[in-house]
């Protein structure tokens, strides 16, 4: 029996891991693999205390300063179904089952992707799927943004501040991004092209080019590009929980302002919740505030 289960090891998950190991609390964390989307950044320049450092290169000094302490991990684990009896009872995909008083999850999201040629090859390559961490390395390139809406938008206002040239292409035969928004990438000279399909994504050792479909006349185009930014959407991942939490229209975890779900003793942090930003830093501070109001419910 552990006072607390954490599942995920993303920022999130690792700093509610660290706080409770601070609080004596007997805590589990169970995580498919340790970093979730921070370590597809290459670069991340918004991280206080470091003007530039990898993704893999946080993940690594977050997940050493966790085992620092005494707390118990499961590595390359899945949780697969969580029900609460008079306790919460976890099972993940090797039969492990695992009872808890509290659980935090902090599973995050991934992203969804284009399934196309070279999106995998291409990975950190010219590929991106987080224009935070990475639009500064493409100063004075040509770039393309896959998804027309309010992600894609964003993802766009951050690019024209670094790059030469900026496309955003959008599957549908309109553009669901905020109006407001659109204006002002068209006025900064970024083009749009609604009603096309991404076929492929060519390079040798990075980004070259960009293969679309105009679904209009069937025609295939190609654009010269250095770089691909992803912005499609984000798949949450905690359909283990769905009996026990509220999602939103977009399958995140409504909590409220401390980060308790419908389900007593059941939290959640970070990316997964309905929390309005995405951010490391805010992830971190989500997963800190909830193991502290775990400590106090357990108490």
């Amino acid at each position: 029996m552990y006072d607390l289960v954490i599942i995920g090891g993303g920022p999130a998950g690792i700093t509610a891991g660290i706080y409770a190991a601070r609080k004596k609390l007997k805590t589990l964390l169970i995580t498919k693999e340790w970093g979730g989307q921070i370590i597809k950044a290459n670069e991340i320049e918004n991280w206080p205390g470091n003007k530039n450092i990898s993704g893999v290169q946080l993940m690594t000094q977050m997940v050493e300063h966790l085992k620092s302490f005494e707390i118990e991990t499961k590595e390359k684990t899945e949780v697969i179904n969580l029900e609460k009896k008079d306790n919460f009872i976890i099972r993940d995909d090797k039969d492990n089952k695992y009872e808890a008083n509290a659980v935090i999850i902090a599973t995050g999201k991934i992203p969804r992707l284009l399934n196309i040629p070279g999106e995998q090859e291409f990975k950190g390559k010219g590929v991106s799927i987080c224009s935070i961490c990475d639009a500064p390395m493409f100063g004075k390139k040509d770039v393309a943004v896959i998804g027309g809406g309010n992600s894609g938008f964003e993802t766009a206002l951050d690019l024209i501040k670094y790059a030469k040239k900026v496309y955003v292409l959008e599957f549908l035969e309109k553009t669901l991004g905020d109006e407001m928004t659109k204006k002002k990438l068209l006025d900064a000279g970024v083009e749009i092209y609604t009603n096309v399909a991404v076929k492929e994504i060519k390079g040798d050792k990075f980004v070259t080019s960009l293969v679309y479909e105009n679904r209009d006349t069937g025609e295939d185009k190609e654009i010269t590009v250095q770089g691909v930014f992803i912005a499609i959407g984000m798949i949450p991942k905690a359909g283990f929980a769905e009996n026990l939490v509220e999602f939103n229209k977009i399958g995140e975890i409504i909590v409220d302002k401390n980060n308790y779900t419908k389900t007593q003793g059941l939290f959640a942090a970070g990316d997964i919740t309905d929390v309005k930003y995405e951010q490391i830093v805010i992830a971190c501070g989500e997963g800190a505030k909830t193991a502290l109001e775990v400590y106090d419910y357990l108490k």
